[in-house]
C-alpha cells in the first residue's frame, strides 16, 4: 500500500483501514536543515506569504525520505516580491504587515488596518495578488512529481480569523466583534475571499485537501462566545468549502484549529471540514477517548502529539506510551493519521524526531 492509499483510507475516502497509521510533521529550519546534511537530501524552502507557513509547506523531499506521507504545499511569495529590513530589522511582508522575528514565530509590530472601522476601510486595502508571477510554481511542481504515490494537501493557513486579526491586531478586532463594528464582516469576507482564489489555484494545479489553519481557543478555553463563531464567522467558512466542492466535488476539507475547540466541533462538521487537526492535547475536551467517542464519526484525526512538552522533555519511554495510546484510541478502527500538533522546534532533539518517527511505525500497524 502506498502513502497515498494510506492516507485515502484513514481519512475515510476508500473503503478499509490502512495498513498502518500515516505519519506527517513538519520541523523547523534547524532541523531541516540538520537533516538535509545527513541525509544529503537538500532543504528546499517555499516561502509562503505569512512567515511562519513557510515550514508547513517546504522541505518536502526531505520529509518523504524521513517517513512523512503526505505532500503540503501552499503559495508562494510573488517573483517580485523582496523583503527589506529597516534598521530595527522588521520589515513588511506581502499583506503589508510590519513583522519582527520573535524567539519562535514571527510577530506583528504593525497592523495595516489597525484603525479600520468602516466597510470602505476594508475595501481600500489591496490583499497580494494571487496570480502574481512565481505563486504557485512550486505547488504545480510536487503535485506533478508526487500526485500518484502521496495524498497532496493544499495549505491555506491563517484563512479567516488569524488573518484577520493579523491585519487589524487581535484585540482591536475581539472587541469591534462584540461592538459589532462595520468593517468585522466585510473584513471576514475579504479575508476568505483571498483565500479563497488562493486554495481554487491550488485545486487547479491538482491538490487533493485543502487545509485551513484558524485558532478559535486557548490552552483553557474558547478565544470567542460559539454564538459569535456562529454568527459572524461559520458562514464564510461553509461558503469557502461550498466554492471549493463546485470546483473539485472530492476535495478534502481540513481544519487546523489549536486550542480548547471541543464545543465548536459540532458546527465545524456543520460547515464541511471532514478532518479535524491537531487536537491539540492537554487541554479540556480533548482526552482521546472522548475526541473519538464524540466525534469519531464526523472527522478523521490528525495530529494528538504533544510537542510543547512531551517531545521535547519527556522520556523515550513516556514518548512510546503516548504514542500507543492516541493510535490505540484515535486510530482505532481507521481515521487517523498521527502527527505533532505543532512545527517541531528546535528544542527537540535530532534523535527524538528520529525516535518518534521509529515509534509511529513500531506501533502504527493495524
Amino acid at each position: 500500500m502506498n502513502s497515498r492509499e494510506r492516507v485515502l483510507r484513514a481519512f475515510g475516502r476508500r473503503k478499509g483501514k490502512p495498513d498502518r497509521v500515516p505519519i506527517q510533521f513538519e520541523m523547523c529550519r534547524q532541523l531541516y536543515e540538520h537533516f538535509a546534511k545527513k541525509l544529503r537530501i537538500p532543504a528546499t524552502y517555499t516561502e509562503n506569504l505569512y512567515e511562519d507557513v513557510t515550514y508547513r509547506i517546504s522541505a518536502n523531499e526531505l520529509r518523504l525520505a524521513m517517513g512523512c506521507d503526505v505532500v503540503v504545499t501552499g503559495a508562494s511569495v510573488s517573483d517580485n516580491f523582496k523583503i527589506e529590513p529597516n534598521e530595527n530589522g522588521h520589515w513588511l511582508n506581502e499583506y503589508k504587515m510590519l513583522m519582527r522575528q520573535g524567539d519562535i514565530y514571527v510577530e506583528v509590530v504593525d497592523y495595516p488596518l489597525a484603525h479600520a472601522q468602516t466597510k470602505e476601510d476594508v475595501e481600500a486595502f489591496s490583499f497580494p495578488d494571487p496570480d502574481a508571477p512565481g505563486r504557485f510554481r512550486d505547488a504545480e511542481a510536487l503535485v506533478k512529481k508526487y500526485k500518484d504515490e502521496y495524498l497532496v494537501i493544499g495549505d491555506i493557513e491563517v484563512t479567516v480569523f488569524s488573518l484577520a486579526h493579523q491585519l487589524a491586531g487581535m484585540e482591536k478586532l475581539l472587541i469591534d466583534m462584540m461592538m459589532e463594528t462595520e468593517y468585522v464582516i466585510p473584513l471576514f469576507e475579504a479575508c476568505a475571499e483571498f483565500q479563497t482564489q488562493i486554495g481554487l489555484r491550488l485545486i487547479e494545479k491538482g491538490v487533493d485537501a485543502i487545509w485551513f489553519g484558524d485558532d478559535f481557543g486557548t490552552q483553557t478555553n474558547l478565544i470567542i462566545p460559539p454564538e459569535t463563531f456562529r454568527d459572524q464567522l461559520k458562514p464564510v467558512y461553509k461558503t469557502m468549502i461550498e466554492r471549493f466542492k463546485e470546483a473539485k466535488p472530492d476535495i478534502i476539507p481540513i481544519l487546523h484549529c489549536d486550542g480548547a475547540v471541543a464545543e465548536l466541533l459540532d458546527d465545524i462538521h456543520e460547515i464541511g471540514f471532514e478532518v479535524f487537526n491537531p487536537v491539540q492535547p492537554g487541554v479540556p475536551g480533548h482526552l482521546p477517548k472522548d475526541m473519538k467517542s464524540r466525534f469519531g464519526d464526523k472527522f478523521s484525526f490528525w495530529g494528538a502529539i504533544d510537542q510543547q512538552d512531551l517531545l521535547p522533555n519527556g522520556t523515550d519511554e513516556e514518548l512510546e506510551n503516548d504514542i500507543i495510546e492516541k493510535i490505540n484510541i484515535l486510530g482505532k478502527g481507521g481515521g487517523y493519521m498521527i502527527s505533532p500538533a505543532h512545527i517541531i522546534q528546535n528544542d527537540v532533539s535530532p534523535e527524538r524526531v528520529e525516535k518518534f518517527i521509529e515509534l509511529c511505525l513500531k506501533h502504527g500497524k493495524y
